[in-house]
């Protein structure tokens, strides 16, 4: 079969080249993959900077795809062949708190991903697609779709009475705001330009900012959430962002740390933190569970993953170049031949 390989550190090492056929032994399940999607994370993979777990020397790609099941090893009974699936981001991770253990095998960078013709998963390793979405659509949800769901329905239980603030347009953010707006919360988005904000508009976005030409887009927040703050930050952008969040968020509100897309390391005021009783909340993905509730919701309320650009997956580089440019709107996403 072929595959999308990193045989080396740094994008000039990327290539789809032929690699052994899978086959499924006990309890596992061969998936024909279709489609996956691109995260942040890819462009820290390919050039060695997604941690020591990380598997440096011909690895197959990518953490989110779906795809049909094409055949079944001895016993597995729950599944047949044509189920359309989605693989687990973290598959160790049933249920539960997390725990390292069950964070080791993380596909596409500690493991093999899916950016394959084929792929073997254990038979729990995957859950059903909704009817309504396609292969493209439901290759955005393993991590993107995730960990949305994780910020803003687990770790953080939004509703009616809350005020959502997310930023900019790419996945996890606009998931957040779908999912924030489908818990009935109120969502203030911040973006870069005016047609991105227009977008966010159609989203769900009751209020939305412009971060260049509002450098208090913290404080300006503060004021539309009925002058005392946010209760929850979806906060993708890291060390550049996180001041200005703080500034958001309300006394005793929260702030889900997902992304570190303007830097890893950032000054912060702890008395602020301390004095306005702030959580502070890592989100790392999630479970199968927890995909399996989120993926429920989507298909009760018909919700849409939005799909920005959809390349050949043999495009590959140009595909990390547009996630890398910042001008997406939503999921940059793969089709496999």
């Amino acid at each position: 079969m072929k595959a999308l390989v990193l045989g080396a550190l740094g994008a000039a090492n990327l290539a789809v080249r032929e690699v052994p056929d899978p086959k499924p032994g006990h309890g596992q399940v061969l998936v024909r993959m279709r489609a996956a999607s691109l995260n942040y994370r890819d462009l820290l993979v390919v050039e060695g900077k997604y941690g020591s777990l990380q598997k440096r020397e011909n690895l197959i790609l990518l953490s989110d795809g779906a795809g049909e099941i094409a055949g079944l090893g001895e016993g597995v009974g729950e599944w047949k062949i044509g189920d359309r699936v989605i693989g687990c981001f973290l598959p160790d991770w049933k249920a539960g708190p997390p725990q390292e253990q069950l964070a080791r095998r993380a596909l596409g960078g500690a493991v093999d991903g899916v950016a394959c013709q084929y792929r073997v998963f254990a038979s729990d390793e995957i859950l059903p697609i909704p009817a309504h979405l396609s292969f493209v659509e439901a290759a955005t949800l393993p991590c993107a779709g995730l960990t949305a769901w994780n910020a803003v329905r687990c770790a953080f239980s939004s509703g009616p009475e809350h005020v959502v603030l997310t930023q900019g347009t790419g996945g996890v953010s606009l998931f957040a705001l779908q999912f924030a707006r489908l818990a009935g919360a109120t969502v203030i988005a911040t973006s870069s330009s005016e047609p991105k904000l227009d977008r966010l508009r159609e989203f769900g976005a009751a209020h939305v900012i412009n971060y260049r030409q509002d450098s208090e887009w913290g404080r300006t927040a503060r004021t539309l959430a009925h002058g005392r703050g946010v209760d929850l930050v979806v906060e993708v952008g890291g060390a550049g962002t996180l001041k200005q969040s703080i500034r958001a968020t309300r006394m005793g509100g929260a702030i889900a740390v997902i992304g570190v897309v303007s830097g890893v390391a950032a000054e912060l005021n702890l008395a602020l933190i301390a004095m306005n009783s702030l959580r502070m909340i890592g989100i790392g993905v999630g479970n199968r569970a927890q995909l399996a509730d989120m993926l429920r919701a989507i298909e009760g309320h018909s919700l849409r993953p939005v799909v920005d650009r959809v390349f050949p997956w043999a495009e590959f580089a140009e595909a990390l170049g547009w996630l890398q440019s910042g001008k997406h709107v939503g999921k940059v996403c793969l089709e496999i031949e």
